[in-house]
């Protein structure tokens, strides 16, 4: 069973980083709860009531398979809601982030690196992720290369270039930049050459047809693209397997109207996974259910990396 595991436990932080520094949200939200994520605010002329509400997936593959993929569970938030809700494809977790916080944006899954940052510069309010039908969860980052690269071991990589994502994401470049310089004594300017591809599929492309000697990925989108016949097996080859992280945590605007919040909560909780696009695809990684969550525990080690590795959250 996939389990989170503490950042000690995943070798990616040292024993002598310090406590994990006071998580602090934009001026422009308050917490008075002490739960880390916005509170909607009291004033109700400062809650918004959308006729259409606009959802984004985290943009780690083709934004128009996942159109398709949501769409049932979108009818089924419509029904709940009643209002019109449409798919929004980002290509990037900056661009994500910042939808949400201009007002763009209200219903999302944030992948785990940009979780932290969504939390603090856009108020979101993350509640639930996906999970297995025993309701474990999680992803664990790998390394990868291609057969015939030279690459057996992680120091081989010393000397030649290593794809990263986006500097927001946990697997794709937060997690793995920890780890080699932690466990392995390598740093990218100094030891290997950094290269970012802009997400996960990019990665994993990249290192099948040989353009990237060697990439940093979230293994649960590299599995549903081998279920969907994107890459084989065989073109990939595993140098490292961190511990399991959280996946994408789904989540809402802070300054929804409380009753619309709890009926896109709902929507989310009832949704009925058999037979739908979304259990199709899901299934690829495991998944099979939503279950609750909160920032304040299941993101503690993922703030932890974030600490270790110097990251602030700062908001423009």
């Amino acid at each position: 069973m996939k389990r989170i595991v503490s950042a000690v436990a995943a070798g990616l932080v040292l024993a002598a980083t310090p406590a994990l520094a006071e998580f602090k949200l934009d001026s422009r939200y308050t917490d008075a709860d002490g739960d880390l994520i916005a509170d909607i605010p009291s004033d109700p002329s400062q809650q918004v009531d959308p006729s259409t509400l606009i959802f984004a997936y985290t943009p780690v593959e083709d934004p128009a398979v996942y159109a398709e993929v949501w769409a049932g569970f979108l009818e089924h938030m419509e029904t709940l809601t009643g209002k019109k809700v449409q798919f929004f494809p980002v290509q990037s977790n900056a661009a994500q982030i910042e939808a949400m916080r201009a007002g763009r944006l209200h219903i999302a899954g944030f992948n785990t690196g940009s979780n932290p940052l969504a939390v603090a510069c856009a108020g979101f309010r993350p509640f639930t992720m996906m999970a297995s039908a025993d309701g474990s969860f999680g992803y664990e980052m790998e390394i990868i290369t291609y057969p015939g690269s030279g690459i057996e071991k992680v120091e081989d990589i010393k000397g030649k270039s290593l794809a990263f994502t986006s500097e927001t994401s946990n697997s794709g470049f937060k997690a793995p930049s920890a780890l080699l310089k932690a466990e392995f004594g390598m740093e990218a300017g100094k030891d290997f050459e950094a290269v970012f591809s802009g997400k996960h599929d990019n990665s994993i492309l990249g290192v099948a047809n040989k353009d990237y000697p060697a990439a940093s990925i979230a293994n649960s989108v590299k599995a549903r693209m081998i279920e969907r016949g994107v890459v084989t097996e065989d073109q990939l080859k595993i140098v490292y397997k961190s511990q399991t992280f959280p996946t994408t945590g789904y989540g809402i605007a802070h300054n929804l109207k409380p009753e619309l919040q709890e009926k896109i909560k709902e929507a989310f909780f009832t949704f009925p996974w058999e037979g739908s696009k979304l259990a199709e695809e899901f299934a690829k990684s495991g998944e099979a259910q939503f279950i609750p969550i909160t920032f304040k525990d299941n993101w503690a080690v993922i703030r932890q990396i974030d600490e270790a590795s110097g990251v602030s959250y700062t908001c423009n």
